[in-house]
């Protein structure tokens, strides 16, 4: 079973109640739920953190290596456009990485248009609500060898 680790960035803990516009109402655990359930169905075993710290980010990105997680998601929130530590961390890792976003980033403030994992990640999936994780995951899982 391929082991997948989700990894969701500061105030992601919000969802449901933050800004329904942008990120609709479905809550962090609710991804999570449907992330597993997907994950089981596709034989991997997907295990999701969140965390408004950087530095806990950080270390569970370091722990990630350490345990030889077949593939990453993350959504790092805000951090996506400026934390050079979380890509920095995320640059150790020998995996796939895959950069999600509920939101398109790419349509909203233009602070938001760059990302500084761009160029370590396998890809980025945004501006599909929830089922960009979904999406995220079937895309990590294709970048596996067989």
């Amino acid at each position: 079973m391929k082991k997948i680790l989700t990894l969701h960035g500061v105030n992601l803990n919000m969802f449901g109640k933050r800004d329904p516009k942008q990120y609709g109402t479905v809550t962090l655990q609710e991804i999570d739920t449907r992330l597993q359930a997907l994950g089981q169905q596709l034989g991997a075993a997907v295990e999701c953190f969140q965390t408004n710290s950087e530095a806990a980010m950080c270390e569970r990105i370091h722990a990630a290596f350490t345990e030889g997680k077949d593939a990453v998601l993350i959504n790092a929130g805000a951090w996506t456009h400026y934390s050079y530590a979380i890509r920095d961390a995320l640059d150790i890792l020998t995996c796939p990485i895959v950069e999600v976003h509920m939101s398109n980033i790419h349509a909203r403030e233009e602070f938001r248009h760059h990302s500084v994992f761009a160029d370590i990640v396998r890809g980025q999936i945004c501006g599909f609500g929830a089922d960009s994780y979904l999406l995220g995951l079937r895309a990590a899982l294709s970048a596996l060898p067989e």
